[in-house]
């Protein structure tokens, strides 16, 4: 199937007299008629549902059309983007190991990193995703377990050359981990690229209504553990929590990443979306072809709007044929970006405030990517927590407003930000 279709048609095959649309399984147990019947689930010998905090039919419905989007093997639904982000790397690296980085990525995952995981004793570095080929041979360790970036990079628009990326982990023998919340695999799937892993803030695009949060992670089935079994014992020795399974054994490439994250993450963290949530989500799904289309057709005009404004310092947009990342986005995402834009106001930061209190139509809101337009000032908000140096590697500047444009007429759009920008 096309993209297109699998966004209506992927991860749910009723059968006949069976409901048309993924159903809500809004149950926290299920029914065996033996202790036996129910043993073979935790021994992981038979497939099947026993407790929904490690696994639910409706999310794995939804988790199986987000899989088939990206082209991976295997996936699994969280309850929060930055579940999705904490999981994707905490399932292969733990005490003692290091990841290496972008710079320019989210300021919740950026102090994820930075701060929280240093806690655990997981240790990164972060490089400029332009840095020099050297520079970004420098960074890896004899202890790094993975690399991570995002494809278009949340609020700097950084374009990430994924390839260039993909070539360095695989080097060094550790999988490449992106973040394609902003492109969907509707405009990139990164492990067309080279990408082993591929994460995803469903809260964002996929759902589009700003109705319900969620996380989701697609493992490519292509990154080879047991080849390098002395990185990642984790995966290629057995589990004592569980039952002794050596997952790379058991699951080969396609699965041992996600049931490792499932049966030991999941069961021990807990963080699972709501059968509900998932169903909300995978009603965003169906229509996320047709809107992310829109959402970068607004972008694109209002961007070209915000490039000629008098008032408007700078702006960037991979879209604009003048934008740094024009080429790598041509290359990654050659029929659209997304409907995100970062600009300055001439006046520094008061002025972007300023600015931003005279908006009518676009609303100030910790969100981006979904149906109204909406701004932020990232530097008094999602990324407050950071230094004023941290700030620079994340380029994110002072006078930087987020705008996300939505999917109403982008007349009315430019209207309200012309408007703005006089007063």
């Amino acid at each position: 199937m096309k993209t297109d279709t699998k966004c209506i048609e992927g991860g749910y095959v009723p059968g006949n007299g069976e409901p048309r649309m993924v159903p809500i399984i809004q149950s926290t147990t299920f029914k065996y008629d033996t202790s036996a019947d129910m043993g073979k689930l935790f021994d992981l010998e038979a497939s099947g549902y026993f407790y929904t905090r490690l696994q639910n039919p409706t999310n794995d419905h939804v988790a199986a059309k987000i899989t088939a989007l990206e082209g991976g093997a295997a996936g699994m639904l969280t309850s929060s983007g930055q579940a999705a982000s904490f999981f994707s790397v905490f399932n292969i690296a733990s005490q003692g190991d290091h990841v290496v980085a972008s710079s320019a990525i989210y300021g919740g995952t950026f102090n994820l990193f930075n701060v929280t995981m240093r806690r655990m004793g997981v240790d990164f570095t972060f490089v400029d995703p332009e840095c020099s080929d050297e520079e970004l041979e420098k960074a890896f360790r004899p202890n790094t377990k993975a690399v991570f970036g995002e494809t278009i990079a949340n609020p700097s628009l950084i374009v990430l050359d994924i390839e260039r990326f993909a070539k360095a982990a695989h080097a060094h023998g550790v999988p490449l981990i992106i973040d394609n919340t902003f492109a969907t695999p509707i405009h990139c799937r990164p492990i067309e690229w080279g990408a082993d892993i591929v994460i995803h803030s469903t809260t964002k695009y996929m759902d589009g209504h700003d109705a319900t949060v969620g996380g989701a992670i697609v493992d490519s089935g292509r990154f080879d553990w047991s080849a390098h079994s002395d990185k990642f014992p984790s995966l290629t020795t057995p589990d004592e929590s569980y039952h002794g399974v050596t997952y790379a054994e058991k699951f080969g490439q396609e699965g041992a990443y996600i049931t490792k994250a499932t049966a030991q993450l999941m069961r021990d963290l807990g963080a699972i979306p709501s059968p509900m949530n998932c169903f909300i989500l995978n009603l965003g799904l169906e229509s996320l072809a047709v809107r992310i289309k829109r959402h970068t057709e607004n972008g694109q005009k209002v961007a070209e709007f915000l490039e000629g404004n008098k008032n408007v310092s700078w702006v960037r947009y991979p879209g604009l044929k003048n934008d740094r990342y024009h080429a790598l986005a041509e290359k990654y995402m050659p029929d659209g970006t997304c409907g995100v834009i970062s600009f300055g106001v001439k006046g520094g930061r008061a002025a972007a405030e300023e600015f931003m209190k005279k908006l009518r139509l676009a609303i100030i809101a910790t969100h981006v990517a979904d149906a109204r337009t909406c701004v932020l000032h990232p530097a008094s908000s999602t990324h407050r927590q950071l230094s004023d140096d941290e700030l620079k590697a994340c380029s994110v500047l002072p006078d930087m407003v987020r705008l996300s444009c939505g999917l109403e007429d982008p007349e009315d759009i430019i209207a309200d930000l012309s408007r703005a920008l006089e007063a």
